[in-house]
C-alpha cells in the first residue's frame, strides 16, 4: 500500500517549494500574498478565511465561532489539498497558513492534538524557513471572517512561535515596513540574499 506522502505527491526534496507565510492575524499576510502573487509568485489563500466564506454563504456549521472541530478538520483538509497541488505545479508557492497553524489551535487552547492531525504535521513538512507576520496594532481590523480582537490575535502569534519552533521550523519576523518592503524581504529570502 502508498505511503500517504506518495499519494499526496509530497516528497522530501519537494517541500522546500511550500513556503510559509503565518503569524498574527491581521498582520498584513493576505496583503503581503496578494503583492507576491502580482510579483509572479504561486500563492495559495488562507484556508481558514475560505471555509468561514464557504460555511457562511451555505449557512454550514462548520465556522469557528460555530463548530471549531468540524472548522479545523476543514482547514486541514483544505491545507493539504493545496500543498498537494502546489508540489505537483513544481513551483515555489507561498502559502497564507497551513496545517500548523490549524495543529496550534490545540496548543492554544490546551487540548490535546487528535493523532491524525498531529500526524499531518510531522509527516507532510513545509520549507524549513517559515515567514511570520508580528502582532500590529496600527494594522489590526476585525472583519465578517476575523471576529476576534487584537489581544487574541496576540495569544494567537505566540503560540503559532512556540510550535513552529518545537517542529524545527526556522522562523524569519517580516518587518513592519509597506507592502512592497516586505514582499522585497522576502523575495530576497527566497533568493538566498
Amino acid at each position: 500500500m502508498p505511503k500517504i506522502e506518495d499519494r499526496l505527491d509530497w516528497p522530501n526534496e519537494g517541500r522546500q517549494r511550500l513556503v510559509m507565510l503565518s503569524g498574527c492575524s491581521g498582520g498584513g499576510k493576505s496583503t503581503l500574498l496578494a503583492e507576491l502573487e502580482a510579483r509572479g509568485l504561486a500563492t495559495c489563500p488562507e484556508p481558514g478565511r475560505q471555509i468561514v466564506c464557504e460555511q457562511s454563504f451555505i449557512d454550514g456549521p462548520a465556522l469557528p465561532w460555530v463548530d471549531m472541530s468540524q472548522f479545523i478538520e476543514l482547514v486541514v483538509s483544505r491545507s493539504l489539498q493545496q500543498a498537494a497541488q502546489a508540489i505537483r505545479s513544481g513551483e515555489v508557492t507561498i502559502f497564507d497558513r497551513g496545517l500548523v497553524d490549524a495543529y496550534a489551535y490545540f496548543e492554544r487552547e490546551g487540548l490535546a492534538v487528535p493523532s491524525h492531525i498531529e500526524n499531518a504535521v510531522r509527516r507532510l513538512r513545509y520549507a524549513d524557513r517559515v515567514f511570520l507576520a508580528p502582532p500590529w496594532p496600527e494594522i489590526f481590523a476585525s472583519d465578517a471572517e476575523r471576529r476576534h480582537g487584537f489581544d487574541a490575535a496576540v495569544a494567537e502569534y505566540q503560540s503559532l512561535l512556540r510550535v513552529y519552533a518545537a517542529l524545527g521550523y526556522e522562523l524569519v519576523e517580516l518587518p513592519r515596513a509597506s507592502v512592497a518592503a516586505r514582499a522585497d524581504f522576502v523575495m530576497g529570502r527566497l533568493a538566498g540574499a
